[in-house]
């Protein structure tokens, strides 16, 4: 018997090459650097705030909610616009929004050296013009508006530029925890299915929030933060 495929029901997919272009920008192997910082959770397990698989996930799904969401997500689909525009004035006003809204000297380092090692790899490929990379080269870009440009190279369309930064952050970030607390594949697994739910509506709320709602201000995380760049022993970067 020959069996045909049911074509009346085929979803339309992005063209091939924008796909890898993502996963490639969402991959772990990116050589910008995510993986060696916890942004504060590591000192949340050495204070006893963060000691197993629960409250692992409760913290990043509110992370990714009350911090990645109103900042980070909102910045980059700002950003993505104003590359797609060559507008630069309102690139440059949005990268400075992220440095002034980093609350610890630790937080603003990773942004600033994830952006840097993010246009050192746009330089190696051909997705950018060189106007584009000498404009973001003089920005001394922050991380979301690095990717931002990285992003418009693959043609893909804005909310899945933004999965794909937000599922890079969940990946990074279930790696910390599993590391630091410690935990198994399967509670990492188990972390990051619950966060690859939660992802799709924290990308609505990101693209739809109006700037002045946008926010950065995580009061015990920016503590967190500012401790453990003097915690005694540390996995991650400070």
């Amino acid at each position: 018997m020959n069996f045909k495929a049911n074509t009346s029901h085929q979803i339309r997919s992005m063209p091939a090459a924008s796909l890898l272009q993502l996963i490639w920008l969402a991959s772990p192997a990116l050589p910008v650097g995510g993986f060696s910082y916890s942004e504060g959770l590591e000192a949340a397990v050495d204070h006893s705030l963060v000691l197993d698989e629960p409250q692992a996930e409760t913290w990043l799904v509110d992370q990714l909610h009350l911090g990645l969401a109103r900042s980070d997500l909102a910045v980059l689909a700002s950003a993505i616009a104003g590359w797609s525009c060559h507008d630069i004035d309102t690139i440059r006003e949005l990268n400075h929004w992220i440095l002034q809204t980093r609350e610890s000297s630790e937080l603003r380092m990773q942004t600033v050296q994830m952006g840097r090692s993010l246009l050192l790899w746009l330089r190696n490929h051909n997705t950018c013009s060189p106007d584009q990379l000498q404009a973001c080269e003089n920005l001394a870009p922050t991380y979301p508006i690095a990717f931002a440009l990285a992003a418009c190279g693959t043609a893909a369309g804005l909310r899945d530029c933004m999965l794909a930064y937000a599922f890079a952050w969940a990946e990074n970030m279930t790696q910390a925890a599993m590391r630091t607390i410690p935990l198994g594949q399967g509670a990492g697994q188990r972390i990051l299915a619950r966060l690859a739910e939660e992802i799709p509506d924290a990308v609505e709320l990101a693209i739809s929030l109006p700037k002045d709602k946008w926010q950065a201000f995580s009061p015990m995380l920016a503590i967190l933060s500012s401790r453990h760049e003097t915690q005694y022993s540390r996995l991650f970067r400070s």
